[in-house]
Protein backbone atom coordinates (compact mmCIF):
# COMPACT_ATOMS: atom_id res chain seq x y z
CA UNK A 1 0.00 0.00 0.00
CA UNK A 2 1.43 3.46 -0.89
CA UNK A 3 2.35 5.45 2.18
CA UNK A 4 0.11 8.44 2.95
CA UNK A 5 2.10 11.51 4.01
CA UNK A 6 0.38 14.20 6.07
CA UNK A 7 1.74 17.57 7.15
CA UNK A 8 0.30 20.21 9.45
CA UNK A 9 -0.66 23.82 8.79
CA UNK A 10 -1.22 26.74 11.12
CA UNK A 11 -2.44 30.29 10.86
CA UNK A 12 0.83 31.81 12.08
CA UNK A 13 4.50 30.90 12.09
CA UNK A 14 4.87 29.18 15.46
CA UNK A 15 6.44 26.13 17.05
CA UNK A 16 8.46 25.21 20.12
CA UNK A 17 11.37 27.31 18.80
CA UNK A 18 9.65 30.31 17.23
CA UNK A 19 6.55 32.47 17.28
CA UNK A 20 4.24 33.43 20.15
CA UNK A 21 4.94 32.02 23.59
CA UNK A 22 1.37 31.81 24.85
CA UNK A 23 -1.83 31.37 22.88
CA UNK A 24 -4.63 33.44 24.33
CA UNK A 25 -5.91 36.98 24.82
CA UNK A 26 -3.25 37.95 27.36
CA UNK A 27 -0.32 38.23 24.96
CA UNK A 28 -1.72 37.87 21.45
CA UNK A 29 -1.53 41.61 20.98
CA UNK A 30 2.17 41.46 21.93
CA UNK A 31 3.09 38.51 19.76
CA UNK A 32 1.43 39.37 16.47
CA UNK A 33 -1.83 38.35 14.85
CA UNK A 34 -3.40 35.01 15.63
CA UNK A 35 -4.32 34.63 11.97
CA UNK A 36 -1.94 35.55 9.18
CA UNK A 37 -3.84 34.66 5.97
CA UNK A 38 -0.75 34.95 3.79
CA UNK A 39 1.20 32.55 5.99
CA UNK A 40 -1.64 30.02 5.89
CA UNK A 41 -1.69 30.20 2.10
CA UNK A 42 2.11 29.92 1.89
CA UNK A 43 2.36 26.87 4.14
CA UNK A 44 -0.58 25.17 2.42
CA UNK A 45 0.90 25.64 -1.03
CA UNK A 46 4.32 24.57 0.26
CA UNK A 47 2.88 21.25 1.41
CA UNK A 48 1.17 20.72 -1.93
CA UNK A 49 4.38 21.52 -3.83
CA UNK A 50 6.34 19.22 -1.50
CA UNK A 51 4.18 16.25 -2.41
CA UNK A 52 2.24 15.83 0.82
CA UNK A 53 -1.12 14.09 0.43
CA UNK A 54 -2.97 15.90 3.19
CA UNK A 55 -2.50 18.40 6.02
CA UNK A 56 -3.85 18.34 9.54
CA UNK A 57 -5.80 21.33 10.79
CA UNK A 58 -5.53 21.23 14.57
CA UNK A 59 -8.01 22.01 17.33
CA UNK A 60 -7.71 24.07 20.50
CA UNK A 61 -10.24 25.85 22.66
CA UNK A 62 -8.73 29.31 22.15
CA UNK A 63 -7.44 28.89 18.59
CA UNK A 64 -8.90 29.63 15.15
CA UNK A 65 -11.90 27.58 14.04
CA UNK A 66 -10.68 24.60 12.02
CA UNK A 67 -13.34 24.29 9.33
CA UNK A 68 -12.81 27.88 8.23
CA UNK A 69 -9.05 27.24 8.14
CA UNK A 70 -9.62 24.06 6.12
CA UNK A 71 -11.74 25.97 3.60
CA UNK A 72 -8.86 28.36 2.98
CA UNK A 73 -6.39 25.49 2.59
CA UNK A 74 -8.61 23.72 0.08
CA UNK A 75 -9.33 26.84 -1.92
CA UNK A 76 -5.70 27.96 -2.25
CA UNK A 77 -4.57 24.52 -3.44
CA UNK A 78 -5.77 22.12 -6.12
CA UNK A 79 -4.74 18.66 -4.95
CA UNK A 80 -3.96 18.93 -1.26
CA UNK A 81 -6.41 17.20 1.09
CA UNK A 82 -7.23 18.15 4.67
CA UNK A 83 -7.63 16.30 7.94
CA UNK A 84 -9.80 18.49 10.16
CA UNK A 85 -9.52 17.88 13.90
CA UNK A 86 -12.93 17.79 15.56
CA UNK A 87 -13.60 17.63 19.29
CA UNK A 88 -16.97 15.95 19.93
CA UNK A 89 -19.40 17.60 22.28
CA UNK A 90 -19.54 21.12 20.88
CA UNK A 91 -21.57 20.69 17.71
CA UNK A 92 -24.26 18.16 16.91
CA UNK A 93 -23.26 15.20 14.71
CA UNK A 94 -26.11 16.08 12.32
CA UNK A 95 -24.48 19.49 11.79
CA UNK A 96 -20.98 18.01 11.47
CA UNK A 97 -22.16 15.56 8.82
CA UNK A 98 -23.66 18.34 6.70
CA UNK A 99 -20.68 20.65 7.19
CA UNK A 100 -18.16 18.05 6.09
CA UNK A 101 -20.20 16.75 3.16
CA UNK A 102 -20.97 20.26 1.94
CA UNK A 103 -17.31 21.27 1.99
CA UNK A 104 -16.48 17.99 0.26
CA UNK A 105 -18.70 18.94 -2.69
CA UNK A 106 -17.57 22.57 -2.81
CA UNK A 107 -13.88 21.67 -3.03
CA UNK A 108 -13.83 19.04 -5.76
CA UNK A 109 -14.70 15.90 -3.79
CA UNK A 110 -12.52 13.44 -1.92
CA UNK A 111 -10.37 15.99 -0.13
CA UNK A 112 -11.98 15.89 3.34
CA UNK A 113 -11.19 13.70 6.34
CA UNK A 114 -12.08 14.18 10.01
CA UNK A 115 -9.77 13.53 12.95
CA UNK A 116 -11.77 12.88 16.12
CA UNK A 117 -9.92 14.01 19.25
CA UNK A 118 -11.82 13.19 22.41
CA UNK A 119 -9.60 15.23 24.72
CA UNK A 120 -7.31 14.52 27.65
CA UNK A 121 -6.78 18.11 28.80
CA UNK A 122 -9.53 18.84 31.31
CA UNK A 123 -8.82 22.58 31.40
CA UNK A 124 -9.18 22.89 27.64
CA UNK A 125 -12.41 20.88 27.67
CA UNK A 126 -13.93 23.02 30.41
CA UNK A 127 -12.90 26.22 28.69
CA UNK A 128 -15.48 25.32 26.06
CA UNK A 129 -18.06 24.26 28.62
CA UNK A 130 -17.46 20.51 28.59
CA UNK A 131 -17.41 18.91 32.04
CA UNK A 132 -18.10 15.36 30.85
CA UNK A 133 -15.65 12.81 32.39
CA UNK A 134 -12.90 11.23 30.29
CA UNK A 135 -14.38 7.76 29.74
CA UNK A 136 -17.85 9.14 29.08
CA UNK A 137 -16.40 11.45 26.44
CA UNK A 138 -15.25 8.42 24.48
CA UNK A 139 -18.75 6.96 24.47
CA UNK A 140 -19.97 10.30 23.14
CA UNK A 141 -17.30 10.26 20.42
CA UNK A 142 -18.41 6.82 19.31
CA UNK A 143 -22.01 7.94 19.11
CA UNK A 144 -21.09 11.03 17.11
CA UNK A 145 -19.10 9.00 14.60
CA UNK A 146 -21.90 6.45 14.23
CA UNK A 147 -24.61 9.09 13.74
CA UNK A 148 -22.56 10.96 11.12
CA UNK A 149 -21.98 7.78 9.13
CA UNK A 150 -25.66 6.87 9.30
CA UNK A 151 -26.68 10.29 8.02
CA UNK A 152 -24.42 9.78 5.01
CA UNK A 153 -25.70 6.25 4.48
CA UNK A 154 -29.47 6.59 4.91
CA UNK A 155 -31.70 7.58 1.99
CA UNK A 156 -34.72 8.30 4.18
CA UNK A 157 -35.28 10.13 7.50
CA UNK A 158 -34.77 8.07 10.66
CA UNK A 159 -35.40 8.40 14.38
CA UNK A 160 -32.52 7.98 16.78
CA UNK A 161 -32.23 7.91 20.56
CA UNK A 162 -28.84 7.28 22.12
CA UNK A 163 -27.06 8.15 25.33
CA UNK A 164 -26.09 11.63 24.12
CA UNK A 165 -28.14 12.44 21.02
CA UNK A 166 -31.83 12.20 20.24
CA UNK A 167 -33.39 12.94 16.84
CA UNK A 168 -36.72 12.63 15.10
CA UNK A 169 -36.65 12.34 11.31
CA UNK A 170 -32.92 12.98 11.11
CA UNK A 171 -31.69 13.29 7.54
CA UNK A 172 -29.01 14.91 5.40
CA UNK A 173 -29.68 15.55 1.74
CA UNK A 174 -25.96 16.12 1.19
CA UNK A 175 -23.77 13.02 1.22
CA UNK A 176 -20.00 12.73 0.68
CA UNK A 177 -19.02 13.62 -2.87
CA UNK A 178 -17.20 10.37 -3.68
CA UNK A 179 -18.00 6.67 -3.17
CA UNK A 180 -15.01 6.38 -0.85
CA UNK A 181 -16.73 8.78 1.53
CA UNK A 182 -15.12 10.89 4.24
CA UNK A 183 -12.63 8.86 6.31
CA UNK A 184 -12.51 9.03 10.09
CA UNK A 185 -9.14 9.28 11.82
CA UNK A 186 -9.08 8.76 15.56
CA UNK A 187 -6.62 8.84 18.47
CA UNK A 188 -6.55 7.63 22.04
CA UNK A 189 -4.47 5.28 24.19
CA UNK A 190 -6.91 4.33 26.96
CA UNK A 191 -9.05 1.19 27.07
CA UNK A 192 -12.26 3.14 26.28
CA UNK A 193 -10.47 4.77 23.34
CA UNK A 194 -9.42 1.42 21.90
CA UNK A 195 -13.01 0.20 22.03
CA UNK A 196 -14.24 3.27 20.13
CA UNK A 197 -11.45 3.28 17.56
CA UNK A 198 -11.82 -0.42 16.85
CA UNK A 199 -15.53 0.03 16.19
CA UNK A 200 -15.64 3.29 14.25
CA UNK A 201 -12.27 4.55 12.99
CA UNK A 202 -10.80 4.10 9.53
CA UNK A 203 -7.33 5.22 10.63
CA UNK A 204 -6.01 4.93 14.20
CA UNK A 205 -3.40 7.59 14.97
CA UNK A 206 -0.39 7.25 17.29
CA UNK A 207 2.24 9.65 18.52
CA UNK A 208 5.82 8.57 17.87
CA UNK A 209 6.86 5.77 20.22
CA UNK A 210 9.51 3.02 20.03
CA UNK A 211 8.79 0.35 17.44
CA UNK A 212 8.10 -2.40 19.97
CA UNK A 213 5.54 -0.19 21.71
CA UNK A 214 3.86 0.70 18.42
CA UNK A 215 3.70 -2.96 17.42
CA UNK A 216 2.18 -3.93 20.76
CA UNK A 217 -0.47 -1.22 20.54
CA UNK A 218 -1.35 -2.23 16.99
CA UNK A 219 -1.77 -5.84 18.07
CA UNK A 220 -4.13 -4.83 20.87
CA UNK A 221 -6.23 -2.65 18.58
CA UNK A 222 -6.26 -5.23 15.79
CA UNK A 223 -7.59 -7.82 18.22
CA UNK A 224 -10.33 -5.45 19.37
CA UNK A 225 -11.27 -4.61 15.78
CA UNK A 226 -11.36 -8.27 14.75
CA UNK A 227 -13.98 -8.94 17.42
CA UNK A 228 -16.34 -6.55 15.61
CA UNK A 229 -15.35 -7.70 12.13
CA UNK A 230 -13.23 -4.71 11.18
CA UNK A 231 -9.69 -3.90 10.05
CA UNK A 232 -8.01 -0.51 10.49
CA UNK A 233 -5.17 1.49 9.02
CA UNK A 234 -2.62 3.20 11.26
CA UNK A 235 -0.95 6.61 11.37
CA UNK A 236 2.21 7.70 13.20
CA UNK A 237 3.12 11.31 14.03
CA UNK A 238 6.79 12.34 14.05
CA UNK A 239 9.02 15.43 13.98
CA UNK A 240 11.85 14.82 11.47
CA UNK A 241 15.18 16.54 12.15
CA UNK A 242 17.40 16.07 9.10
CA UNK A 243 20.81 17.33 7.98
CA UNK A 244 23.53 16.39 5.51
CA UNK A 245 25.38 14.27 8.07
CA UNK A 246 24.24 12.41 11.16
CA UNK A 247 26.47 14.50 13.42
CA UNK A 248 24.99 17.70 12.03
CA UNK A 249 21.48 16.34 12.58
CA UNK A 250 22.17 15.59 16.25
CA UNK A 251 23.74 19.02 16.68
CA UNK A 252 20.59 20.52 15.19
CA UNK A 253 18.45 18.45 17.55
CA UNK A 254 20.37 19.67 20.59
CA UNK A 255 20.03 23.25 19.37
CA UNK A 256 16.26 22.77 19.08
CA UNK A 257 16.19 21.41 22.64
CA UNK A 258 18.16 24.38 23.93
CA UNK A 259 15.91 26.87 22.14
CA UNK A 260 12.82 25.10 23.48
CA UNK A 261 14.18 25.14 27.03
CA UNK A 262 15.05 28.84 26.77
CA UNK A 263 11.57 29.72 25.55
CA UNK A 264 9.99 27.73 28.37
CA UNK A 265 12.02 29.72 30.89
CA UNK A 266 10.99 32.95 29.17
CA UNK A 267 7.36 31.85 29.35
CA UNK A 268 7.73 31.26 33.08
CA UNK A 269 9.10 34.79 33.50
CA UNK A 270 6.18 36.27 31.58
CA UNK A 271 3.75 34.38 33.77
CA UNK A 272 5.01 35.89 37.01
CA UNK A 273 2.32 38.06 38.52
CA UNK A 274 -0.25 36.75 36.05
CA UNK A 275 -0.74 33.26 37.47
CA UNK A 276 -4.51 33.57 37.82
CA UNK A 277 -4.95 34.75 34.24
CA UNK A 278 -2.66 32.09 32.83
CA UNK A 279 -4.36 29.40 34.88
CA UNK A 280 -7.55 30.38 33.10
CA UNK A 281 -5.76 29.80 29.80
CA UNK A 282 -4.80 26.24 30.61
CA UNK A 283 -2.65 26.05 33.71
CA UNK A 284 0.66 27.12 32.14
CA UNK A 285 0.04 25.09 29.01
CA UNK A 286 -0.59 26.00 25.41
CA UNK A 287 -0.81 24.15 22.12
CA UNK A 288 2.97 24.09 21.75
CA UNK A 289 4.38 23.31 25.17
CA UNK A 290 3.75 22.98 28.87
CA UNK A 291 6.02 24.55 31.47
CA UNK A 292 4.73 22.04 34.03
CA UNK A 293 5.50 18.40 33.28
CA UNK A 294 3.32 17.03 36.09
CA UNK A 295 0.59 14.69 34.89
CA UNK A 296 -2.02 15.67 37.48
CA UNK A 297 -3.77 18.04 35.05
CA UNK A 298 -4.24 15.55 32.22
CA UNK A 299 -6.36 12.46 31.75
CA UNK A 300 -4.53 11.67 28.50
CA UNK A 301 -3.09 8.16 28.73
CA UNK A 302 -0.99 8.81 25.62
CA UNK A 303 0.57 11.94 27.07
CA UNK A 304 1.38 10.16 30.33
CA UNK A 305 3.05 7.36 28.36
CA UNK A 306 5.28 9.82 26.51
CA UNK A 307 6.14 11.75 29.66
CA UNK A 308 7.31 8.52 31.30
CA UNK A 309 9.25 7.32 28.24
CA UNK A 310 10.95 10.67 27.77
CA UNK A 311 11.90 10.78 31.46
CA UNK A 312 13.59 7.38 31.22
CA UNK A 313 15.96 8.25 28.35
CA UNK A 314 16.40 10.57 25.36
CA UNK A 315 16.85 8.08 22.51
CA UNK A 316 14.99 4.87 21.65
CA UNK A 317 15.67 2.46 18.81
CA UNK A 318 18.36 4.02 16.61
CA UNK A 319 17.19 7.63 16.42
CA UNK A 320 13.78 8.21 18.05
CA UNK A 321 14.57 11.31 20.10
CA UNK A 322 12.43 12.25 23.11
CA UNK A 323 14.18 15.27 24.66
CA UNK A 324 11.65 17.82 23.38
CA UNK A 325 8.82 15.59 24.60
CA UNK A 326 10.44 15.65 28.02
CA UNK A 327 10.96 19.42 27.98
CA UNK A 328 7.42 20.20 26.83
CA UNK A 329 5.50 17.74 28.94
CA UNK A 330 4.70 15.69 25.82
CA UNK A 331 2.32 18.37 24.60
CA UNK A 332 1.11 16.81 21.36
CA UNK A 333 3.31 15.48 18.57
CA UNK A 334 6.74 15.97 20.16
CA UNK A 335 8.96 12.95 19.38
CA UNK A 336 11.54 13.25 16.61
CA UNK A 337 13.59 11.09 14.27
CA UNK A 338 17.13 12.46 13.89
CA UNK A 339 19.62 11.77 11.10
CA UNK A 340 20.33 12.20 7.43
CA UNK A 341 17.32 12.14 5.10
CA UNK A 342 18.20 8.55 4.15
CA UNK A 343 18.47 7.45 7.78
CA UNK A 344 15.24 9.14 8.83
CA UNK A 345 13.35 7.78 5.82
CA UNK A 346 14.57 4.25 6.59
CA UNK A 347 13.52 4.62 10.23
CA UNK A 348 10.05 5.69 9.11
CA UNK A 349 9.81 2.81 6.66
CA UNK A 350 10.62 0.38 9.46
CA UNK A 351 7.40 1.59 11.11
CA UNK A 352 5.65 0.95 7.80
CA UNK A 353 6.99 -2.60 7.94
CA UNK A 354 4.99 -2.98 11.16
CA UNK A 355 1.79 -1.90 9.40
CA UNK A 356 1.84 1.89 9.64
CA UNK A 357 0.30 3.28 6.43
CA UNK A 358 0.22 7.02 7.23
CA UNK A 359 3.05 9.27 8.43
CA UNK A 360 2.25 12.69 9.87
CA UNK A 361 5.36 14.87 9.65
CA UNK A 362 5.76 18.29 11.25
CA UNK A 363 8.95 20.30 11.37
CA UNK A 364 10.19 22.53 14.15
CA UNK A 365 10.42 25.34 11.58
CA UNK A 366 7.07 24.48 9.96
CA UNK A 367 7.20 26.32 6.62
CA UNK A 368 10.91 25.92 5.87
CA UNK A 369 10.87 22.30 6.96
CA UNK A 370 7.84 21.45 4.79
CA UNK A 371 9.80 22.71 1.79
CA UNK A 372 12.93 20.82 2.86
CA UNK A 373 11.02 17.59 3.49
CA UNK A 374 9.58 17.85 -0.01
CA UNK A 375 13.06 18.03 -1.52
CA UNK A 376 14.92 15.54 0.63
CA UNK A 377 12.57 13.26 2.57
CA UNK A 378 9.21 12.73 0.85
CA UNK A 379 10.75 11.26 -2.35
CA UNK A 380 12.74 8.76 -0.29
CA UNK A 381 9.59 7.69 1.54
CA UNK A 382 7.65 7.28 -1.70
CA UNK A 383 10.41 5.28 -3.34
CA UNK A 384 11.05 3.14 -0.28
CA UNK A 385 7.39 2.29 0.18
CA UNK A 386 7.03 1.44 -3.52
CA UNK A 387 10.08 -0.84 -3.34
CA UNK A 388 8.65 -2.66 -0.35
CA UNK A 389 5.30 -3.06 -2.10
CA UNK A 390 7.06 -4.48 -5.17
CA UNK A 391 8.87 -7.08 -3.06
CA UNK A 392 5.66 -8.00 -1.20
CA UNK A 393 3.74 -8.50 -4.44
CA UNK A 394 6.18 -11.10 -5.82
Amino acid sequence: MPVEIIGMVGTRDASEIKGPLVDGPVVDWMDGPVIDPNYLIDISQAHQDAGFDRVLVGYGAVGPEGWAVASTVLNCTKRLKVLVAQRPGFIQPVVLARMAATLDHLTGGGRIAIHFITGGDEADQRREGDFVPHDTRYRRTREMMAVARRLWREDAPFDYKGEFYHYENAFSSVKPATPEGIPFYFAGASAPAIEVGAAEADVYAFWGEPRDQVAARMETINNAAAKVGRTLRYSLSLRPIIADTEDEAWEKAEWIAAETAARIELAKERMKGREDTYAGLGGQRNATFSVDRATSGTTSVGRKRLIQMSADKDVYDERLWMKVANLTGAAGNSTALVGTPTQVAEAMLRYCDLGITTLLLKGFDPLADAIDFGRRLVPLLRDGAAARDAVASK
